[in-house]
This record gives structure tokens, sequence and C-alpha cells, in this order.
């Protein structure tokens, strides 16, 4: 598992051996889904840097405010 940082957002990717690629997700925000995948962890990174962009974007254009990053220190994230 790798962990990615983007404006606060975290996100985690995992090999998924079938697929052969690498998938994973925005893991410290519960009530929207951002996930991102790509062929090797570089590219993954970069898809999770422009899905965060994305979704801060679609939020925007939608009117809402995005769900802010919880990063407190004490909180359990639970892997998928």
């Amino acid at each position: 598992m790798v962990l990615f940082n983007h404006k606060g957002y975290v996100g985690y990717a995992e090999f998924d051996e079938e697929a052969g690629i690498f998938s994973g997700q925005v893991i410290n925000i519960s009530r929207d889904v951002v996930t991102f995948w790509g062929e090797t962890i570089e590219e993954s990174q970069k898809e999770f840097i422009i899905s965060v962009d994305g979704y801060l974007e679609f939020c925007q254009q939608q009117n809402r405010l995005p769900e802010p990053p919880n990063n407190n220190q004490n909180q359990e994230f639970q892997l998928n």
C-alpha cells in the first residue's frame, strides 16, 4: 500500500494483481467517494492529484462545499 497527500486529502493505492493496476481512493473523507488508478505508482499518484482537483472543481461547479479532509491524527481509516 502507498499513501499520497494533496491539498490535505489522503489517498492510498494498492496493487490489484488480477487487474494489473494500482487502484485507490481518498480515505480521509466519508460523505463522498474519490477514486483513482494507474498502471504504476507514479501514474497512480498523478491520477490521485487529478481526482482530488477534479472533485474540488466538481463541487465548485455544483455550488456545494467539498467535504473537508478529516486529518484528525486519532482517526482510524478503514481501508476496503
